[in-house]
């Protein structure tokens, strides 16, 4: 099931959009936290999102410019600001495409369904891991915080994408260890706390200090 993310802070609107999308069978999360929209599209990893211009706090073009960071993901605008400053400014920021309202449901709902089949019928979905604000993206590989990308070697990748997938359970060494098995790289155990050592220095200079914990004798553990 598709899951489309909904940033519109008239409820009414996002309502509407909301009890269309889900006669189509599409999953559906209307933003409530107007601070932080990165952070509730991380927490919900939609396959497209529908995008207002004017929100409180941040306008919408700001999100996207967010959104595009870290994601791929199809954004269409939906704005009553239909001039053609904004349909280029949000097309040059990255969106889809520029949904102008009012508009109608059903119209709505197939250009919604078309940019999911051209998107999604053909290629593998990613799947994006958010932790302490810092987002993993499965599709290029990418570790992104406050904005900024973090470089991840191979090996610091699958170790953290392990730690991601198991988020609040511990992680056993010798799990992390059959994991950079598959790489063309001998691991053994000093290989391993060397690549977690490497990994913290990053993920502290970016900001993300405690972010991975130890637990000593058995493995790591994000909390």
């Amino acid at each position: 099931m598709y899951r489309i993310l909904i940033v519109e802070d008239d409820k009414g609107i996002a309502d509407a959009i909301r009890v269309q999308a889900q006669m189509w069978d599409l999953q559906v999360r209307c933003a409530e936290n107007f601070r932080n929209v990165l952070e509730e599209f991380a927490a919900f990893d939609p396959h497209l999102v529908l995008l207002d211009i004017t929100l409180p706090f941040f306008n919408g073009y700001h999100w996207c410019g967010q959104i595009r960071q870290v994601s791929k993901v199809p954004i269409i605008f939906i704005s009553s600001a239909s001039d053609n400053m904004n349909i280029i400014m949000a097309m040059n920021m990255g969106a889809d495409d520029f949904i102008a309202k009012p508009f109608d449901g059903s119209v709505l709902m197939a250009k919604v369904n078309a940019m999911l089949r051209r998107t999604y019928d053909f290629t593998g979905s990613a799947t994006l891991f958010q932790h302490k604000g810092a987002i993993l993206n499965t599709a290029d590989n990418t570790l992104t915080f406050a904005g900024e990308n973090i470089p991840l070697s191979k090996n610091e990748y699958r170790i953290l994408l392990t730690l991601m997938e198991n988020k609040g359970n511990v992680v056993s060494r010798e799990r992390l260890m059959e994991k950079l098995w598959q790489t063309d790289s001998f691991v053994d155990e000093n290989t391993l706390t060397v690549n977690v050592g490497r990994l913290r220095k990053k993920l502290d200079a970016a900001g993300l200090t405690d972010f991975i914990e130890t637990k000593f004798g058995v493995g790591y553990l994000l909390k």
